[in-house]
């Protein structure tokens, strides 16, 4: 069985407009099917644990909903706004997205995905947000087209 590496990025979100809640519910979704790529946790520390604060639930809630419901995305979002009361917080939700997007990966994380995708670290790419794209879409081609 494929083991899938998660492609949605985490620059994207749905119709409840919180960043990266679509990449997080593809991986808890592959985790929960089996066929998550082992370099991928189903929800990490990172921009995971920092969503999954955004919208106040717990994550192991959230992972064993996934694991017993397998929802579509849509369902995955009805199901977070049931459990807060049909609303989220307007101002975390903004807080979050800024992070999300002005997180920058250190010098170090940051020439190792370029040199591994083959760009020269010339300071153009510093986000967090695309430096993931280009090691996702790396590793996806490696993977199941080369």
């Amino acid at each position: 069985m494929s083991q899938i590496i998660p492609t949605i990025t985490s620059g994207i979100a749905g119709p409840l407009g919180v960043l990266h809640l679509p990449r997080l519910w593809q991986k808890a979704s592959l985790d929960a099917a089996g066929k998550l790529h082992a370099d991928y946790p189903a929800a990490g520390a990172g921009f995971d644990q920092m969503t999954l604060d955004a919208i106040g639930i717990n994550r192991e809630v959230f992972l064993d909903y996934i694991k017993t419901n397998k929802p579509c995305y849509t369902a995955c979002e009805q199901w977070i706004l049931d459990q807060k009361g049909g609303s989220l917080n307007a101002a975390a939700i903004d807080a979050h997205n800024h992070a999300v997007v002005a997180y920058n990966h250190d010098d170090a994380t940051r020439g190792a995905i370029l040199a591994a995708v083959g760009i020269a670290d010339t300071g153009a790419i510093l986000d967090a947000v695309n430096l993931n794209n280009l090691e996702d879409w790396q590793g996806f081609h490696k993977q199941e087209i080369a």
